[in-house]
């Protein structure tokens, strides 16, 4: 939690006065929770969610990690917090480097880039004369004004003299907190149009409406349509509408709109003493307003001491470390927890699926602590295909958007990591015959490979692969067959002429023309070089290590790839950990029979590439994967190849972890964690017995009651 100072004694009173309310609150719950086996405290007090709040460029190609400040629930509806910004590539919403505020809305997006999306139901406090436009209304704020902590935000806005606090609870509930000065003409206003990622500042096309449901409530929708921008400033065709019920503590005596159907915003006036707090509770809804009402019913005012973060970060738990390790770890775990996120749109229970970035940790993360949200991704994103809204499965999902961004197959290696674990609730056979589809639609041309791109050759060989894995699971071995076949063009891309993987083109076998060097980034790859795209063969590791020339070539052009890198890993032309086709590279070193490599460059990542303060993100975060590989990686496995049921063993940063996995207890301890010099694996034993490998397995994970790893310097010093 950051904890900050005030400017004047009014805001220092009254925030203290909360502080104290909340730590009584904290020690109650604290008091009454069942006494762990690890000793030290629960992790969430030590989240801090401004890690990552910025949208800066020049610090890793792409910007920094795009995450937003605000308040949420694990995997909730509501993501309520600051916008800074409308419109340009900010997704978030808020960046720290800018200074003033334009109000606070109710949903978001967390480290995402291509103009971001949501940010509906924007409020802002105010007082003295009227001024709508939230542009001109914004207003300057300092951050040593800002408290932020899981589930919470508050802020000083300094031209009106207003103190804001943010709060979310599970049910779709955001509340915003008021505490304004005297003044006889206060006020809180709504722009109901504003969506963070829009290119139309006055739409055309969206609408929104509202209704005076008594003297203290509204309610209404607003609907966003593409054409006014949105994700992909609208190439993502994404539509919705947010169905809001809202209620004021303080009567509507004095309110009105102002604008159009397309471009709406309601305002309430009322005068306020020194020190007075005015409380607007929302509850928002995909489906209706009548859902939002409902919900807004079975509401009851005990809800407010509920430790939603709290109960999620009963399933990690880690002694020792130093408060920064521990600081970015339990923000990561955070981060991780935000989505894919539950929703009542009809025929959708879940959304926000970055499929090409979260399947590689993200997914495998949450398959071991959180399998009912993975299953539930599955069905819901085979749902958008099934219900005719896509042909093929998502590869990014907003709302069952038509179009997406990125590429590849990625649900089809979620499906297999989840299959592979034994993840219930699924119907894995009629998965496997929606994959076959999918592939066969978008996937790699009967040539042996996509003419143009580099990067789609090789994602798709992956996800071929995995289509393979599926269909033998459930005894389908002529589309095992098929698919591993299919798996292996990778080959086709590798050009013996320049030493490289490289695009092929559309004539023939011919390549992709003119060769401008493996390190220049384009030549038909996606936010990588032919360098860094040339290494992903996940599933096939010892045959690519073949293609490259045996063991120690392949050893030695990797280990120049990463020397090659810069200290902080940010962005450039080697290893590139700020954007995730790097993201498994550093577990090559074990399958060519360096274990101890991979051990040293993962301790290095996990100890430059993040930090702890605002840019503590190297890269965008993208919807938890940065945060999902560091939680692995510290804990001491990060899966290669998801769908293997491989997970490459590294060097804990922990002495001692107890996870909650499937109902059971696993404790990992790490015998010499405590020393920043040991970041080697010297043994491992499962159970007692050893293990003379380099990963350990799911059911390992999955069953095992102990771990138990002896780390030593590199070089055995």
């Amino acid at each position: 939690m950051r904890r900050v100072t005030f400017r004047t004694w009014r805001g220092f009173r009254s925030r203290l006065i909360r502080e104290l309310i909340g730590n009584v609150l904290f020690l109650s719950v604290l008091g009454a929770a069942t006494a762990w086996s690890i000793e030290g405290d629960n992790l969430v007090d030590e989240i801090d969610p401004m890690i990552g709040a910025i949208t800066l460029s020049g610090y890793g190609g792409h910007g920094l990690g795009k995450t937003f400040p605000g308040a949420c629930t694990p995997f909730g509806m509501v993501q309520i917090s600051p916008d800074t910004i409308t419109g340009g590539d900010n997704g978030p919403g808020y960046s720290y480097h800018h200074t003033t505020i334009e109000g606070f809305s109710m949903t978001h997006m967390s480290g995402i880039g291509w103009y971001g999306d949501l940010g509906n139901f924007l409020v802002m406090p105010a007082n003295g004369p009227r001024v709508l436009e939230r542009e001109k209304a914004a207003s300057p704020f300092s951050h040593t004004n800002e408290i932020v902590r899981a589930g919470f935000y508050s802020v000083r806005l300094d031209r009106y003299g207003i103190d804001v606090e943010l709060r979310a609870f599970p049910d779709q509930h955001g509340r915003y907190v008021f505490t304004y000065p005297a003044n006889p003409v206060s006020r809180i206003q709504i722009d109901l149009a504003r969506r963070i990622g829009e290119t139309n500042r006055w739409k055309k096309h969206s609408r929104q409406s509202l209704a005076l449901e008594d003297d203290c409530s509204i309610s209404g929708e607003i609907h966003c349509d593409h054409r006014d921008g949105g994700w992909g400033h609208g190439h993502g065709l994404v539509d919705y509408t947010l169905y809001y019920y809202a209620r004021f503590s303080k009567p509507l005596s004095s309110f009105g709109t102002e604008g159009s159907p397309s471009n709406t915003v309601f305002w309430t006036e009322f005068p306020t003493t020194e020190g007075e707090r005015v409380t607007l509770d929302v509850w928002i809804s995909y489906e209706s307003v009548a859902r939002a009402k409902e919900l807004a019913s079975r509401w009851r005012e005990e809800y407010v001491s509920s430790t939603p973060w709290r109960d999620a970060f009963e399933r990690v738990k880690v002694k020792g470390g130093t408060a920064k390790q521990r600081r970015i770890f339990a923000t990561a775990l955070y981060h991780a927890f935000i989505d894919p996120r539950k929703i009542d749109l009809p025929g959708q229970s879940r959304t926000v699926f970055s499929g090409w970035d979260v399947f590689r940790s993200e997914i495998p993360l949450l398959t071991l602590l959180y399998p009912e949200v993975v299953a539930d991704t599955i069905n819901a994103m085979a749902g958008v295909m099934q219900s005719g809204k896509r042909d093929t499965l998502p590869v990014w999902d907003l709302f069952g958007c038509k179009s997406g961004c990125m590429i590849g197959n990625p649900l089809i290696p979620v499906i297999a990591t989840a299959q592979e674990a034994g993840v219930p609730g699924v119907d894995y056979g009629r998965m496997l015959d929606l994959a076959v589809a999918t592939s066969e639609r978008r996937g790699n041309s009967p040539c042996g490979y996509t003419p143009g791109s580099l990067s789609c050759t090789l994602e798709y060989c992956f996800d071929d692969w995995c289509v393979g894995k599926v269909a033998e699971r459930v005894g389908r071995k002529d589309v095992a067959d098929r698919f591993f076949a299919r798996a292996g063009w990778y080959t086709n891309c590798w050009d013996a002429a320049v030493d490289s993987m490289r695009s092929r083109s559309g004539q023939g076998n011919g390549w992709l023309e003119p060769w401008k060097g493996e390190t220049v980034h384009g030549q038909g790859t996606v936010e990588s070089n032919p360098l860094q795209q040339g290494w992903f063969v996940p599933h096939d590791p010892q045959g690519l290590i073949t293609l490259i020339g045996g063991r120690q070539r392949f050893l030695s052009r990797l280990e120049s790839f990463f020397q090659k890198a810069p200290e902080d890993f940010l962005w450039g032309d080697y290893y590139n950990h700020p954007n995730e086709p790097s993201h498994h590279i550093v577990f090559l070193f074990a399958e060519a029979g360096r274990p101890d490599l991979t051990q040293r460059w993962t301790r290095r990542i996990l100890d430059r590439a993040y930090g702890d303060g605002v840019k503590g993100l190297c890269g965008n975060d993208d919807v938890g994967q940065m945060s999902a590989w560091y939680v692995l990686a510290a804990l001491g496995v990060n899966p290669m190849c998801p769908g293997s049921g491989r997970w490459t063993i590294t060097a804990p940063i922990f002495p001692e972890t107890v996870l909650k996995l499937w109902g059971h207890e696993l404790r990992v301890v790490a015998k010499g964690a405590e020393d920043a010099r040991n970041e080697i694996v010297k043994s491992v034993f499962v159970d007692g017995q050893k293990i003379d490998r380099h990963w350990l397995t799911t059911k390992e994970l999955l069953t095992a009651k102990a771990i138990e790893m002896e780390l030593a310097p590199a070089g055995g010093e």
